[in-house]
């Protein structure tokens, strides 16, 4: 099956330390995540973030709730760190986040591989509901971030 990649870039008005510990910290996904994504923390806070860090999360994707669990698989403070789903929705779901400061603004990458899962209609699945899905949740994401920290 085909594994789908969505690269997103973002500039951010603020230095890598003041982006970069925003990000780690766990409970701020709630700040930039859809409502309608119902998205809710089950792992107790404070969330220590490193590698190895395992993270359980109720969300719902198109109307429908599932448990998703995921593992921090890098942790290179204040570069980059990865999580990988462990258990949840996507049949793969690997998530790196790049941090560069350049002039005291901070440039932030998201790269997301991702496969949907259905079995032979993933798809189909994906084309009609998965990646309109995941583009909106991370244009949510750039838009929250800019009025957060611009």
């Amino acid at each position: 099956m085909k594994k789908y990649i969505l690269e997103k870039t973002t500039t951010i008005n603020k230095p890598l330390s003041e982006v970069f510990d925003f990000f780690s910290k766990a409970e701020n996904l709630n700040k930039i995540t859809p409502s309608e994504v119902y998205f809710k923390i089950l792992t107790p806070s404070p969330i220590e973030m490193k590698k190895g860090t395992l993270i359980d999360y109720k969300i719902k994707l198109n109307g429908i709730s599932f448990k998703w669990k995921t593992e921090i698989t890098e942790w290179d403070m204040p570069y980059k760190f990865a999580d990988n789903q462990v258990k949840g929705p996507y049949t793969l779901w690997y998530h790196e986040h790049f941090f560069e400061e350049v002039n005291g603004k901070t440039i932030m990458k998201d790269r997301v591989s991702y496969l949907s899962k259905g079995w032979i209609f993933a798809p189909i699945l994906h084309w009609l509901f998965v990646d309109k899905k995941v583009k909106e949740i991370f244009e949510f994401r750039e838009r929250e971030l800019l009025k957060l920290f611009n």
